[in-house]
């Protein structure tokens, strides 16, 4: 954002792919992400999901140091709320090291428990999305809850591709199962439309 705010005061504009600033962000950024799916190999999702707020809250401070934006109390209380719930979760997390090999991968996504939870999580992702396209409902609340389940299905499959790499790395192939290649589709089909 600093990068955009110094070429948008310029008189002539650059595109921003011209400001080295903007490429030391871009790549910082692409190295956390590396950093965030790497965690999720080695540690449970319970406790690496939840941290992702860390660097939210780290982002609206240094906005608040070095852009000069301004923190509304609402920003202080989320997060307030957003650090305390980090902390329930990762303390009273418990810490059973799990390996995730394909053939769990593949039992779990023909679970009772997970089809239901599928079943329940598209049919409401397509009620909101009903109300957000046809009805023209544009609130806040129904564009997080979209993403938040576009979100939910995105961990479970970088869960998986991370677990499975991890374990492939540590001598055991998991890459020659079709459920790898499954997950990791649904893994950059739900971040892709999270964006979008």
């Amino acid at each position: 954002k600093c990068a955009h705010l110094r070429l948008a005061c310029q008189t002539d504009p650059k595109p921003c792919y011209t400001s080295k600033l903007w490429w030391c962000g871009i790549i910082l950024l692409g190295l956390g992400e590396v950093g965030n799916f790497t965690a999720y190999g080695f540690a449970p999702a319970a406790l690496v999901a939840p941290l992702g707020c860390v660097s939210v809250i780290g982002s609206a401070f240094i906005s608040g140091l070095f852009l000069k934006e301004t923190m509304r109390a609402a920003d202080i209380l989320g997060g307030t709320l957003a650090v305390a719930g980090t902390y329930l979760l990762v303390t009273f997390t418990p810490n059973v090291p799990q390996e995730i090999t394909a053939k769990k991968v593949q039992n779990y996504l023909v679970s009772w428990p997970f089809v239901i939870y599928a079943i329940i999580e598209i049919i409401t992702f397509c009620i909101l999305l009903y109300f957000y396209k046809r009805k023209a409902v544009k609130h806040i609340v129904v564009l997080l809850m979209l993403v938040a389940l576009l979100a939910s299905l995105t961990v479970i499959a970088v869960k998986a591709v991370a677990g499975m790499i991890t374990h492939s790395v540590k001598g055991k192939m998991q890459l020659a199962y079709p459920v790898f290649y499954i997950m990791c589709i649904l893994m950059a089909a739900t971040c892709a439309f999270q964006v979008k």
